[in-house]
């Protein structure tokens, strides 16, 4: 068991942390199986009411080491794969309780994509957002397309995925994808201020409110990656996607035929 994503319980307040600082906290297949291995153990706990999702070090998460993009190490199908992540990250809609992203640095791709899955993002004036999975000859795929959609509108969500834009702390506050900008001096205080503010609630307010919002936002954002497994599945066997590896590893220009 990896010590690169901890869980932590004070009272009722749990707290999940990226802890791969070396690498901005870029997860892997291991951090992946010990984070979905914590969601579910906190979709069994009703004594935990708040949860705050944090990173160690400069940054919340640079997303997923491009290495791994596109290559599949395990006897797993890419489908296979796909289907886990995306029954692993959905056990965050089976936690009773709110989960609160505190983002400082960078917060990239399907990192990204699993904290607008969340209630509640918060940011330090410090951070960048960005979606560059085209860059890597893939797709988004963790279901943030649908959220941002959601958020955003039709405009950003594609500037982001179609040029791989980045986007300031202030621009997500603008957009409504993060709800607060602070220093980042400020930014444990404010999650954990946040958290506690949550738990003094009544625990079935608490819960029924998030239904009303669940029953909102989830059904587009089911639809959305159910799309995403489909598309990734076949863009992963296209004959672009092998022009793309072709071409960086011949170090040419890659000639695309839409196919």
């Amino acid at each position: 068991m990896t010590d690169r994503v901890r869980l932590e319980i004070d009272g009722s307040i749990a707290t999940i942390t990226n802890n791969n600082v070396d690498k901005h906290n870029a997860f892997d297949d291991e951090m992946d199986a010990r984070l979905f291995e914590i969601l579910g153990e906190l979709a069994g706990r009703p004594d935990v009411r708040a949860v705050i999702w944090r990173g160690e070090g400069r940054s919340w998460s640079s997303g997923r080491d491009v290495s791994a993009i596109g290559t599949n190490r395990t006897e797993l199908t890419h489908h296979e794969l796909m289907v886990r992540g995306h029954r692993g990250i959905q056990q965050l809609w089976d936690i009773d309780a709110p989960v609160i992203v505190a983002i400082q640095g960078w917060a990239i791709g399907g990192m990204f994509q699993r904290a607008l899955l969340c209630d509640i993002r918060i940011a330090a004036d410090d951070a960048r957002f960005m979606l560059p999975e085209l860059g890597h000859g893939v797709i988004p795929d963790t279901g943030g397309m649908g959220v941002l959609y959601e958020m955003c509108g039709h405009g950003l969500v594609s500037d982001m995925v179609l040029t791989g834009r980045q986007l300031s702390a202030e621009e997500a506050l603008h957009h409504g994808i993060v709800s607060r900008v602070v220093p980042p001096e400020a930014l444990e205080a404010t999650a954990r201020e946040m958290a506690e503010q949550i738990v003094a609630a009544p625990a079935v307010g608490v819960k029924l409110a998030r239904r009303v919002i669940a029953h909102l936002a989830r059904p587009q954002q089911r639809t959305s990656m159910d799309d995403e497994l489909i598309y990734q599945t076949f863009l992963n066997r296209s004959d672009d996607f092998a022009e793309f590896r072709a071409a960086r590893d011949e170090n040419r220009e890659p000639r695309y035929r839409g196919s």
